[in-house]
């Protein structure tokens, strides 16, 4: 009887440990899940200064050809921690924290249009000496890659578009109505409540994450909120149809078909501007295919690239 009761100790411990150690002590529980998550993905986080000042903080693992992954609006470099698990192997891969979002530098007055981006990460990516570069971006990342394979045409070998932004004669989307009739911007966050509504809305199936995780996740979103208005007034300025139609560059367009904020139909649109592209929609997927679905996601950019050769 002894033995059984401490059987049950031990298992109550184990189940309740965590569960309280995440309630009491939240920043530490996420920044310890972050750090697991990034050494399992044999990511090390670094940190560089541009020869103007802007302050760098980015993703770095493996070896090969250089892989720029960009994330989207109101996220940051981890937002492709998960998928570059399968990635790392075969690529070199790094992940930047845009400037205006993350750990890089957030200067209130800057340029944040695509192309601005665009060209900072250009300039990044000649100091880390990283060559030509095969460039991968979600939704306003896309947006970016896009607009940096069109400033320098010859040092990008290949686009991996994930749900990109840019593109406007698509169908209007869920984001695109709610903007309209209510005025209210459904990727923003002024509170917790705000944050975890952003998250559900983004993606079909999100990965669970524990409530008390999620509200120092939503701290950041929080503090940045007026910079972010900025941010997205610019992005939505910025129309890519006329600029991109015709690039030769090697393209693979993903898309969930569930996605809220970006309507599926717009792959077609982009699909045709692009002559050398190629279309995946995924199933049961949203806004953001890389965190839905990161090993069927990395599968297909792996065939992918495999197909370029």
């Amino acid at each position: 009887m002894r033995l059984l009761k401490g059987l049950a100790g031990l298992v109550a411990a184990a189940v309740i440990g965590p569960a309280a150690f995440v309630h009491f002590a939240p920043e530490t529980a996420t920044r310890l899940a972050l750090e697991g998550e990034r050494q399992c993905s044999g990511l090390v986080r670094k940190e560089i200064d541009l020869p103007g000042g802007l302050h760098y903080v980015y993703l770095e693992g493996g070896s090969g050809e250089a892989l720029m992954l960009f994330h989207g609006f109101g996220a940051d470099k981890d937002n492709f921690t998960r998928i570059a698990r399968h990635l790392v192997p075969h690529y070199r891969v790094v992940i930047p924290d845009h400037i205006g979002f993350g750990e890089s530098s957030h200067p209130a007055d800057a340029d944040y249009s695509p192309a601005a981006q665009a060209g900072r990460l250009h300039e990044l990516a000649a100091t880390l000496r990283l060559g030509r570069v095969h460039l991968g971006g979600s939704s306003m990342g896309g947006h970016i890659a896009m607009s940096y394979a069109l400033a320098h045409k010859d040092d990008v070998a290949s686009l991996w578009l994930l749900d990109p932004g840019g593109i406007r004669s698509g169908p209007p989307s869920e984001l695109v109505k709610a903007i309209q009739q209510t005025g209210k911007n459904p990727l923003m966050a002024r509170t917790t409540d705000d944050f975890e509504k952003v998250y559900e809305f983004v993606m079909s199936d999100p990965p669970w994450i524990p409530h008390a995780m999620l509200g120092v996740m939503a701290r950041e979103r929080i503090a940045n909120f007026d910079l972010e208005q900025r941010i997205f007034a610019q992005l939505q300025s910025d129309h890519l149809e006329e600029r991109v139609r015709g690039l030769t560059t090697p393209t693979l367009i993903v898309w969930g078909r569930e996605d809220r904020a970006i309507d599926v139909g717009t792959a077609d649109v982009l699909h045709g501007l692009l002559p050398n592209s190629q279309v995946i929609i995924m199933e049961h997927i949203g806004h953001l295919p890389h965190l839905e679905d990161p090993r069927r996601s990395a599968d297909d950019y792996l065939r992918f690239r495999a197909g370029l050769h």
